[in-house]
């Protein structure tokens, strides 16, 4: 249609909100009316992570590179390299700060004495938002890492708190209140109490948000816990949940069969579709039970 074009006009778009988010100018576009109005969209932008050892030399170097949503970037980079099993406690890391010469930078100092598994550079990555496994050249070797871990048996949670779950995330997202645009991971105790929530553009920059702050609040690992994705739970993003020891992981949207495989392995309990009235269990239910009366 003629002058339907141009939806955002350059001159109208502002800085990134320390939020997270932007105000953008747009044009509502109907079948019997079109209009001008503020909006806001999710940013997206290069996150670049700084890593610093004496194995590496006297200077720090790029592990790599991710697009995500501003805001937690330390959290952020903890999480990751959690995830990476090159940080295994708060006591691995002497100094993380983000960069105040290079925005967009991360720095992370490692303790002398930690020892990892130097890798190669093809290992590094530059990962969009929506990757988890992006740079990985042994993928055979992570899937079976990761289905060689175990949850051990523990507690257990009410059907009816778990369904009760998202609507307590929903509630408490306020970048996707803004935009409508950005995933969350939410951390709950068995009880169905929040204890903390992590929002990104990207699902598995949201969970490794939602990590880091639990290793470095000293959480981890979470065997008594539950952790709500806001999206469907693929493969990358259960192995992320088991590093991390989480025994329920429950989704809104649908699982990978490879998750699925791998959460049955695990001793994980994968739920996903997970709406007020029923979800859908696919691994280790002896974890979900009725309501006490």
């Amino acid at each position: 249609m003629p002058g339907m074009e141009t939806v955002v006009a350059p001159s109208q778009v502002e800085a990134p909100a320390p939020s997270g988010t932007m105000n953008v100018r747009v044009l509502r576009a109907g079948l019997e009316s079109r209009f001008e109005k503020d909006d806001r969209v999710a940013v997206e932008g290069p996150l670049e992570y700084m890593l610093q050892h004496p194995m590496l030399g006297y200077e720090p170097i790029s592990f790599g590179t991710t697009m995500r949503t501003p805001g937690d970037d330390e959290n952020l980079a903890v999480g990751l390299l959690y995830g990476e099993g090159i940080v295994n406690q708060p006591g691995d890391i002497d100094a993380i700060e983000s960069s105040t010469r290079r925005p967009n930078v991360v720095n992370v100092r490692l303790r002398p004495e930690v020892q990892f598994e130097l890798q190669p550079p093809a290992r590094r990555f530059s990962a969009g938002s929506s990757c988890g496994v992006c740079g990985t050249t042994g993928l055979d070797a992570a899937i079976a890492k990761a289905a060689a871990t175990r949850i051990a048996e523990g507690g257990t949670v009410e059907l009816p708190t778990l369904l009760s779950l998202p609507d307590v995330m929903r509630k408490q997202q306020a970048k996707f209140g803004d935009t409508g645009g950005v995933h969350a991971a939410a951390l709950f105790d068995l009880s169905g109490s929040l204890l903390s929530i992590a929002e990104d553009v990207g699902r598995h920059n949201a969970l490794d948000k939602l990590v880091g702050k639990s290793l470095m609040a000293g959480r981890l690992p979470l065997e008594e816990h539950i952790v709500l994705l806001s999206g469907r739970a693929s493969y990358e993003l259960v192995q992320k949940a088991l590093r991390a020891g989480v025994a329920v992981l429950a989704a809104i949207g649908a699982p990978s069969s490879l998750a699925v495989n791998l959460a049955r392995a695990s001793g994980l309990t994968l739920a996903g579709f997970v709406r007020s009235t029923q979800c859908n269990v696919y691994s280790n239910p002896q974890r979900l039970t009725a309501a006490r009366h």
